[in-house]
This record gives structure tokens, C-alpha cells and sequence, in this order.
């Protein structure tokens, strides 16, 4: 095995859970999660002499996982759930409470935009500045965003409707 496979083997071990969560998280299809995942590994092995620094490495697949994520949304079209395959989703490390319910149907009111800074802070843990970076948006706006969407959620989980009438969403 070469030195570059051993390292791409060793950032693929190191990332491929998280970019999986977050990869299901924004498509909310186990298999395209996986494709996306799959695919994301298949570029950056492709582009792999492009990373000059391996300490970027995290970054530079969200990266790759987000510009596929947005390709592949303009070629298809959203996949209905088969009611068959609920049970195997929850099966899957999938909170089926009611609680986890309502957060899923209140950020699948977010706008993508939104909807992408707040799984990348949450399931990606990135920073401010990361993700202003990963969205090429500056780290204030970036911060003003995830201060709204915060809000946003916790009013439609409040029952509150009071900001979304305010913002004009309602």
C-alpha cells in the first residue's frame, strides 16, 4: 500500500460518519446519503494532489460532499419514501420520537441556505468562520443567519408564531 493510500485510507476512516450524518441529514435518503458519501471519497481521491494542506482535509470533503449534494439536486428529481422502508430508517440509529419529529418538519421549513449553516455547525461542528467559508459568505453574516434560523426554530417548536409573522413567513 502507498503513502497517499494509507493517508486517504486514514481520512476516510476518520471522516466518513459524520460525513454520513450530515450527507443524510441534508438528503433524508439513506442510499442517495451513501452515493453522496461514496462519491464525495471518488472526487477527493481524484483531487487528492489539490490538498496542500492535509490539516484543510475535513473542510475540503464537506466541501465536495456539499457541491455534490447541490449537483446532484439538479439532475434529479426528490424521492418519495416507500412506507415499506420506514421501519429499516428507524431501525438505523433514527430517533423516532415525537420530539425529533418536530425538530426534522421544522428544519425541513428552513430555506437550503439556512437549512446547510445550521447542519453544518450541528452535525459538522464547524465554526463561524468555517462555515462562512465552506458557503463563501463572510463569518458576521454567516452568525447573523444562524442567530435567525436558532429563533426561527425555537418559535415553530414553541408554537410561537410571532417571528415568523414578523419576517413575513407565515
Amino acid at each position: 500500500m502507498t503513502k497517499h493510500s494509507r493517508q486517504f485510507e486514514a481520512l476516510v476512516n476518520a471522516h466518513s460518519t459524520e460525513l454520513f450524518r450530515y450527507a443524510y441529514a441534508m438528503c433524508r435518503n439513506r442510499h442517495q446519503a451513501e452515493d453522496l458519501v461514496q462519491e464525495t471519497y471518488l472526487r477527493a481521491w481524484r483531487a487528492k494532489d489539490s490538498l496542500r494542506d492535509h490539516r484543510a482535509a475535513r473542510s475540503w470533503l464537506y466541501t465536495i460532499l456539499r457541491r455534490e449534494f447541490f449537483r446532484l439536486g439538479q439532475r434529479t428529481r426528490p424521492e418519495t419514501r416507500d412506507p415499506a422502508e420506514l421501519q429499516a430508517v428507524a431501525a438505523v440509529d433514527y430517533d423516532t420520537s415525537t420530539e425529533a419529529f418536530a425538530v426534522r418538519r421544522a428544519i425541513d421549513t428552513l430555506t437550503k441556505e439556512d437549512k446547510e449553516s445550521l447542519l453544518l455547525q450541528v452535525i459538522g461542528g464547524f465554526s463561524c468562520s468555517e462555515i462562512a467559508a465552506l458557503m463563501e459568505s463572510t463569518p458576521n453574516a454567516t452568525m447573523t443567519r444562524l442567530s435567525r434560523v436558532r429563533r426561527k426554530l425555537r418559535d415553530l417548536l414553541s408554537g410561537n408564531e410571532t417571528t415568523l409573522k414578523h419576517e413575513g413567513k407565515s
